[in-house]
């Protein structure tokens, strides 16, 4: 998947909101790919023969480091999802599951 192209033009409400939920999903797909990378790097570095007790700390910072930058990030994807909710131009029945 590559990126998107935006272009400037005359958008509607509806496609302006389908965007938004679109780009979340584009930016959750992005974290879980990064996640997963993390995941298997950590496999990876656990296989091998003769690692040390310091080298495990060092990947262990760095997925801790890395699940607090997509802990942001998922923030901040909370924050766009909560426009969407909030929109007065959203019919209240399309809302259905998607309010706590």
């Amino acid at each position: 998947m590559g990126m998107p192209i935006i272009t400037p033009g005359n958008t509607t409400a509806d496609q302006a909101i389908t965007n938004l939920i679109e780009s979340i999903a584009m930016q959750e797909n992005s974290l879980s790919h990064i996640l997963n990378a993390e995941g298997e790097k950590m496999e990876s570095i656990i296989d091998m023969d003769g690692t040390s007790t310091e080298e495990l700390l060092r990947m262990n910072k760095s997925a801790e480091l890395m699940i607090s930058a997509v802990t942001r990030l998922e923030l901040i994807l909370q924050g766009k999802a909560e426009l969407f909710i909030q929109c007065p131009l959203v019919p209240e029945n399309s809302m259905n599951g998607m309010e706590e």
